[in-house]
């Protein structure tokens, strides 16, 4: 007989599924319920203010540089088209969209601006209205979208996390340390929306009745053995478990969860742009190597230099700026040099602001040689924390990133990209290890992962 939890009447069962239920984290269905609905409901609220405010600036936008007043279908346009526009979404699964990474999201909103400017297009052609409506109105307004939209719904959910309403309750079924990892991962990512409220392992059974500090509910049989309410997901973390072990757990698990997310045993395998496939009925992962795409790469370099050479001018004042105060700080050459490794290992003059004193690479091989704690820290992050060769200015420079403004120049020449993998050393290329290929395929970044990570 299945054994049933819920927050709201629960008698106990045995110790592992009672640990779960004092431990504060599952909820009930109906408290499950509205909590989803409050998340919604913010969410469409945040939408709708922004894209009347967005629709708001285009109209100011048309009747500063545009010519003539409004048309009656213009603002019934704009007006259904915020209701379309967040319909949308809706369809695409935003609301509330747990469980979807960055890109995903990002893809899904970009795709409901496009098929929101679609449906405006399609609309005025049928019903003739096209010469009503202001092409700078529109683009203004769907490039509003495109550009508002995922800030809007971050910063939404960063106020629901910090409220605590954010995220779903998930059932983590383990085996081993990959429970563990996974565990951390959901915990640390909780942009994701999946919060583990329970893990059942058939390998650990800790002492305390937690793992990684969420409640541990005892073996995988006995997490198929409890209905439970309010949580419809389960993940297992079993990458290792034989095939026929692995179907079974998951054909039991359907008695009782909703959903069900199964890690492959695909460790080392780039998951930037994959999808599932049915290949007639058998189960397909297709990673796709968009870095083979002539296309992408040329789309990638037409936006590296528009953004270059629009940006560049509104920042050469501060570029000047900063020139001389460095050169009023220690005199000598505003701009260092580096030699790196770019695309297809090729190097490159890599320009930055200089941030050290003069002789910098020879006393940092001094400092190395001297003191073996310097070395294993540069050693592990390819920098000091403390530097003595940085300068007043080049602190400041560190500390805002604004020492990277001078690769815009090789952007510009075609040597980095705005974002991508981190420009190496030539000398740092055996601790790049077996990544080195994939990392070498594309240009260098002035930004990307691994400098906004530190």
């Amino acid at each position: 007989m299945q054994k049933a939890i819920d927050v709201e009447a629960a008698k106990p069962l045995n110790v592992s599924a009672e640990a779960v239920l004092h431990a504060g984290e599952l909820l009930g269905r109906r408290t499950a319920l509205n909590r989803r609905r409050l998340v919604v409901l913010a969410l469409v609220f945040s939408d709708v203010l922004l894209a009347v405010l967005v629709w708001e600036m285009a109209v100011v936008v048309q009747s500063i540089w545009g010519r003539g007043a409004l048309s009656d279908v213009a603002v019934a346009t704009v007006a259904s088209n915020v209701a379309v526009w967040v319909g949308l979404r809706g369809l695409l699964g935003l609301y509330p969209g747990y469980g979807l990474d960055q890109v995903e999201e990002l893809r899904r909103q970009t795709h409901a601006v496009i098929a929101s400017a679609a449906i405006t297009a399609i609309f005025s052609i049928f019903f003739q209205v096209g010469d009503l409506l202001s092409r700078l109105l529109l683009i203004s307004g769907f490039l509003g979208l495109a550009v508002m939209g995922p800030l809007m719904r971050h910063f939404a959910k960063q106020a629901m996390i910090r409220a605590g309403l954010w995220g779903k309750p998930v059932v983590v079924l383990s085996f081993g340390e990959a429970g563990r990892r996974l565990v951390r991962l959901l915990k640390k990512e909780r942009g994701l929306g999946l919060r583990p409220v329970a893990i059942f392992d058939s390998r650990m059974a800790p002492v305390k009745g937690q793992i990684e500090g969420v409640p541990y509910g005892g073996s995988v049989s006995e997490a198929m053995g409890i209905r439970w309410k309010g949580v419809d997901t389960a993940i297992f973390a079993m990458p290792h478990t034989r095939r026929e072990h692995l179907v079974g757990f998951a054909r039991r698990a359907r008695e009782s969860f909703r959903h069900i997310i199964v890690i492959p045993n695909l460790d080392g395998v780039t998951n930037s742009a994959v999808v599932a496939r049915n290949l007639a009925g058998t189960f397909g992962v297709e990673v796709r190597h968009n870095l083979l795409d002539p296309w992408t790469r040329r789309a990638k370099r037409a936006l590296d230099l528009g953004a270059v050479l629009v940006g560049g001018w509104l920042v050469l004042p501060l570029i000047v700026i900063l020139a001389l105060l460095i050169r009023l700080e220690s005199g000598g050459p505003v701009f260092y040099r580096a030699e790196r490794m770019g695309r297809d290992n090729r190097l490159f003059a890599c320009v930055k602001f200089r941030t050290m004193v003069t002789g910098a690479e020879e006393i940092l091989q001094r400092m190395l040689a001297e003191n073996e704690e310097l070395r294993k820290e540069y050693s592990r992050y390819h920098k000091l924390r403390d530097d003595p060769r940085v300068t007043r200015v080049g602190r400041f420079l560190r500390k805002t990133s604004l020492d990277e403004l001078p690769q815009l120049w090789n952007v510009l020449k075609g040597e980095m990209s705005l974002v991508g993998p981190r420009p190496y050393l030539p000398r740092e290329s055996a601790d790049i290890g077996d990544t080195q290929s994939d990392i070498l395929r594309v240009y260098p970044g002035i930004t990307g992962p691994w400098q906004v990570n530190g």
